[in-house]
């Protein structure tokens, strides 16, 4: 707790809007890949689905270049099935992340959607 105290909160706010946003350009631009959740004041994470290519199979490509997301329903189930969306990838973003990784990520997705498409 006493490091959390110590940070900046309106810096760390800025920062992760700021990867967010970029993490949403970067995605927007990969063919097939559908961004669930636009809302205009949302919180540092982006999910997101790949036409041919299941979550949990992004999850592991995404493991192997060293990028965590989550994958599945998000303890949001019902709204899911509302929308007919079987599961959904995840990723988060904190004031430890970089633009480098979301760089990462976004040729992670561009080789699932080789592997799999």
């Amino acid at each position: 707790m006493e490091f959390f105290k110590r940070l900046d909160r309106d810096a760390v706010h800025a920062h992760e809007s700021a990867l967010l946003d970029y993490a949403t350009r970067q995605l927007a631009g990969i063919p097939g890949l559908q961004i669930v959740g636009t809302a205009p004041e949302k919180a540092g994470l982006v999910s997101f689905t790949v036409a041919g290519v299941h979550p949990h199979d992004l999850g592991t490509v995404l493991d192997e270049h060293g990028v965590a997301v989550r994958t599945g329903h998000h303890c949001a189930m019902p709204v899911m099935d509302y929308f007919k969306i079987p599961a959904t990838a995840r990723a988060s973003f904190s004031l430890y992340n970089t633009f480098e990784e979301i760089d990462r990520l976004a040729a992670g997705i561009e080789e699932a959607r080789k592997l799999f498409g």
